[in-house]
């Protein structure tokens, strides 16, 4: 990754290994060795997780928020990836949801947000005013069976 300058406003968060930071000024810091990190900005909040596709970011965001807690993320993810893979049509997202795959399985949490991020467009293009499709209920069956927990205290 090699050294990155992030810039943080007042009172903003950033999620680093795990951990997370809240600044009460201006700042700027360089991170100098490889470390996984998530701003604030790149956050999404459950109740925000309303789509097939930001659903899937919702819980690739947790397992690079918490990197030691990765086993029941990981095994909705893989659900939730075939059943995306056998219910789109286009190929486009076939081919990003293959791509995002590699990477998140592969432990590369921060590209595989930022390809889904790529594809959220896309789906909101493809879904238009229309009602998401049924697997929106994803989330909240498996909220309920406890596969699912919030993230940061609240903060996801």
């Amino acid at each position: 990754m090699g050294n990155i300058r992030i810039y943080l406003k007042p009172n903003e968060k950033i999620f680093i290994n795990g951990a997370v930071l809240k600044v009460d000024r201006k700042v700027s810091f360089e991170l100098l060795n490889d470390v996984t990190f998530l701003l604030e900005s790149h956050v999404m909040q459950k109740e925000d997780a309303n789509t097939p596709i930001k659903q899937l970011y919702f819980v690739v965001q947790m397992m690079l928020m918490h990197p030691i807690d990765i086993e029941q993320p990981m095994a909705l993810f893989k659900s939730m990836t075939a059943n995306l893979l056998r219910t789109v049509q286009t190929q486009e997202l076939v081919t990003g949801l293959k791509n995002i795959d590699v990477e998140v399985s592969t432990g590369k949490y921060f590209t595989g947000l930022k390809l889904i991020r790529e594809m959220i467009p896309l789906e909101e293009e493809i879904l238009g005013a229309e009602e998401t499709p049924s697997m929106n209920t994803v989330m909240s069956e498996h909220a309920g069976s406890g596969q699912l927990r919030s993230v940061a205290g609240g903060v996801v």
